[in-house]
Order: C-alpha cells, then structure tokens, then sequence
C-alpha cells in the first residue's frame, strides 16, 4: 500500500496508522484505513484484505440521511488523543484528530461527530485506501 500522506486530509497518512495503532492496540487484528481516517476492521479476514475492506466501505461509509447511515456515536479517546466516530457498522470507525479544527470551534460531541460522519462519507464515496494492517497469522507459525 501507499503509505504517502494524504494530502485531502488535516492529517498525515502516518499520523493516522499511528493513532490506530494505539487505538485498536490488538496486535492480532488486521485493519485497512483509508484517506480521511476511516478504519474498516477486518474481523473476519478474506484472503484479498484490501479488497475486502473497500468493499464494507463502499456498502456502510456513504452517509445517507434519515436511515441508519446517518447515525453515529462519539467516543473520547481521553488525554487530547482525539476522536472515534462509530456508525451503523461496528467495524467501521473513523478517526477525528484533536488539532482537526474542521471537528468544530466548540468542541462538542455533536459538531464533532458531524464533522467524523462526514469523514466516514468522504471515505465510503471516495475509497481511497492508504493503508493495509495485515496481522494474520502466519501458516505454519
């Protein structure tokens, strides 16, 4: 995968594997994260992960209003580390950085979680893939 930063997001391509990395600390899980800080966890690996998890995106990131889609949940990371966004897919999270000013100059869970939404829908339009994490056991090991 590109590891280059995105330039379309406040963010920097390895500030984002960083801050998932500390934030699903499960070293046996394999995630694919795309431009805007959406992680699509890779619960049940196939054996094309990239594939697999633009796929779920593609499916539960567009943000349609008035149905499912459009709901979503704020989780503090605590300790100014940021943001988790949820959805209506529970292995689809997206990430709000704590310096993103775009989240809102009142740093409320609702302008917060607006702005992670409309991350999450740039994501599941756009499925711009900047990152696979494949944590898989290796055969034989």
């Amino acid at each position: 995968m590109n590891d280059a930063d995105a330039p379309d997001s406040p963010v920097g391509t390895a500030q984002l594997v960083a801050a998932w990395r500390g934030i699903l600390d499960a070293p046996d899980k394999s995630w694919a994260l795309f431009a805007h800080g959406t992680c699509v966890v890779l619960v049940r690996p196939e054996e094309d992960l990239a594939r697999q998890a633009v796929r779920i995106l593609g499916e539960f990131g567009p943000v349609h209003a008035g149905s499912p889609a459009g709901d979503f949940g704020v989780i503090s990371l605590g300790e100014g580390r940021g943001w988790v966004i949820t959805g209506h897919h529970p292995d689809v999270l997206t990430y709000v950085a704590p310096d993103d000013a775009a989240a809102g100059p009142d740093g409320s869970d609702l302008g917060i979680g607006l702005h992670g939404r409309s991350l999450r829908d740039l994501d599941g339009t756009r499925l711009r893939l900047i990152h696979v994490e494949d944590n898989r056991p290796t055969p034989g090991a």
